[in-house]
């Protein structure tokens, strides 16, 4: 089989990648586009960017034969060439940017797959762009180098296909600093405007992948590890590969040169990069047979997607915890947001983690306004179930989490084996000796809600479930003491009176509010988005009122009675413990 040749040349301007490839082949091949990109259970179609395809075999126009939204034949064959543009200009960590700022694509968009040639060898060579368009550009990704210049364009390999599509690629004038973690070369990219303290980052960073490699036993072993973070105004997230990681932060996230402490926005983007460097085990090595077997053509359905962004959801705070990073009273308070965002959450009571989990495709990923009401994340439930059975491993067993992950990745990641489903539920279950299935059960297959604050007093940790002290509290500690008098059971749309949601069983759902409609006043009296906080201050339980709004373009009104709220909102503590129970926290959180 030969090798597969791509050449990619950017037209930063039109926000556009020109794309050339060549392939030999005997008889007319078939092509194909992945539909969607391991991490990200979305159906994005990845073909619909494709511009002026045009084939040639041995330099002679052919044509192609439609098969598919993403698939088509060559009607020819012997040295196969591709002609096309892909339009680039999505911002997230999934598909393609390009623009005089910066560059970046996952292989998944760009790269056509010849039927056979799925474990072939690639050879893409990245040119670089105009420099009076993009000056000083710097090229970074996990491919392996060929032939490349000082700034790292030219051409890079991939063992295979799928290794293609797993390297992004990230073209800026980036800042880069690089790390060691127990001898494994690490960089961490930062693309965009900023002034970060690349020193403090860089050992920050270094604590945390040290923990993580330690937990696994230093495997597997890397010829080196990528951080490509895209610095924006307010951005947050990030997708996960075997050998790098493509991230998006905000810029006021990143610490500045002199700054101390660990303030909330840097302790969220290191949380990020602990979730999204776990990964590296829990989903690209430790993996749902589902997934791995998947050829990107259409969905991969699992219940246990919380097995992996769940479980890593959990970790991902501990993490800095073990990297001495945040403390114990730190790491309770995270704690007890997730378990705020889900006690906050109608959906849970209507949604199972393992639905949430299968559905994710249709659901999660394609949330509309009535999400909160008929889903729950598995992000966040998925970790708080994870807390449950760690602590119940702890309290009823000698077996911890750690040793089930530990297992899960000598029988199956090292081995690059798909795991079962059910998998990390069967392992649990073995090396514990517990019968787990009345408790897995009612977690993940009910909605019922979780034992945690029973299970946190056996490790000498108080929960207390209390109200809310106002819309900035979150969960955790809180040092205001006020309780909003009542609530309406509804949110609206950041900086407006136009509603986003409608709680089910609230007081805007008796009175017939909808998502999209414009709150105008209460009782005569107008409302906007900066007085919205102090009228509902003015409103008391079981008094109706008035409620003017706009409907599309009809004014319309409405009777509502306000409620009492009702507790939503998690505070956890260190108590004052001894004997047994100082022992099984100490062996869980060090204090």
């Amino acid at each position: 089989m030969s090798t597969v040749r791509y050449w990619v040349r950017c037209e930063p301007l039109a926000h556009r990648y020109r794309i050339s490839g060549e392939f030999t082949v005997v008889s007319a091949p078939i092509l194909r586009l992945p539909s969607w990109i391991r991490g990200s259970y979305l159906v994005r179609d990845f073909a619909k960017h494709v511009q002026g395809l045009a084939v040639f075999a041995d330099d002679v126009p052919v044509a192609i034969t439609r098969l598919d939204k993403r698939s088509f034949r060559v009607e020819g064959q012997g040295r196969i060439r591709l002609e096309y543009a892909v339009h680039a200009l999505d911002p997230s960590v999934r598909k393609a940017w390009l623009d005089t700022r910066r560059g970046f694509f996952n292989g998944s968009s760009l790269f056509y797959c010849p039927a056979g040639f799925e474990r072939s060898r690639y050879e893409i060579v990245v040119e670089r762009p105009d420099v009076a368009i993009a000056p000083n550009w710097q090229l970074a990704t996990a491919l392996s180098a060929v032939a490349i210049d000082a700034d790292g364009f030219g051409e890079y390999a991939a063992a295979d296909y799928e290794t293609l599509i797993d390297c992004p690629v990230e073209m800026a004038a980036f800042q880069q600093v690089a790390f060691d973690v127990d001898g494994v070369p690490h960089s961490l990219i930062l693309s965009g405007r900023c002034e970060p303290d690349l020193p403090r980052l860089a050992a920050d960073i270094t604590r945390i992948c040290h923990v993580q490699r330690e937990l696994f036993g230093q495997q597997p072993a890397m010829e080196k590890y990528l951080f490509l973070t895209q610095v924006t105004g307010n951005g947050y997230g990030g997708l996960e590969h075997r050998t790098s990681t493509a991230l998006v932060t905000a810029r006021d996230a990143l610490p500045r040169p002199g700054m101390s402490g660990l303030r909330k926005g840097y302790r969220g983007f290191l949380g990020l990069v602990s979730h999204e460097y776990f990964h590296l085990w829990n989903v690209k090595r430790i993996t749902a047979a589902r997934f791995a077997d998947n050829d990107l053509s259409a969905e991969a359905y699992s219940e246990d997607l919380w097995a992996y962004e769940g479980v890593t959801s959990y970790y991902d705070d501990l993490m800095l915890l073990r990297a001495g990073l945040i403390d114990a009273p730190v790491y309770l308070d995270l704690v007890a947001e997730a378990a705020t965002r889900l006690a906050r959450t109608p959906g849970r009571f209507v949604q199972t983690l393992a639905d949430a989990s299968f559905e994710a495709w249709i659901k999660y990923y394609q949330p509309d306004e009535q999400t909160p009401n008929a889903a729950v994340n598995y992000y966040v439930k998925g970790a708080l179930v994870t807390l449950c059975l760690d602590l119940w491993l702890r309290r009823h067993s000698s077996v911890t989490l750690d040793e089930v992950m530990r297992t899960l990745w000598q029988r199956y990641g090292s081995r690059d084996v798909g795991v079962p489903e059910g998998g990390l539920e069967a392992v649990a279950a073995e090396i514990s000796g517990l019968n787990l299935d009345l408790p897995l059960d009612a977690w993940l297959r009910s909605t019922t809600e979780l034992p945690m604050a029973e299970l946190l007093a056996e490790f000498g940790i108080t929960a207390i479930l209390r109200n809310s002290s106002g819309a900035s509290d979150e969960g955790g500690r809180s040092e205001s003491k006020h309780t909003p008098p009542v609530t309406l059971g509804l949110n609206l749309r950041a900086g407006e009176t136009t509603v986003a949601t409608v709680f089910s069983g609230g007081a805007a759902e008796g009175a017939g509010l909808a998502a999209g409609d414009q709150l105008l006043a209460i009782d005569g009296l107008k409302l906007t988005a900066g007085n919205w906080a102090n009228r509902m201050e003015t409103l008391r339980p079981g008094v109706t009122v008035t409620l003017a709004f706009f409907r599309g373009d009809e004014l319309l009104s409405a009777a509502i009675t306000p409620i009492a709220p009702a507790p939503d909102t998690w505070t956890l503590a260190l108590a004052d413990v001894a004997g047994e129970v100082l022992t099984r926290r100490q062996a869980w959180l060090s204090v």
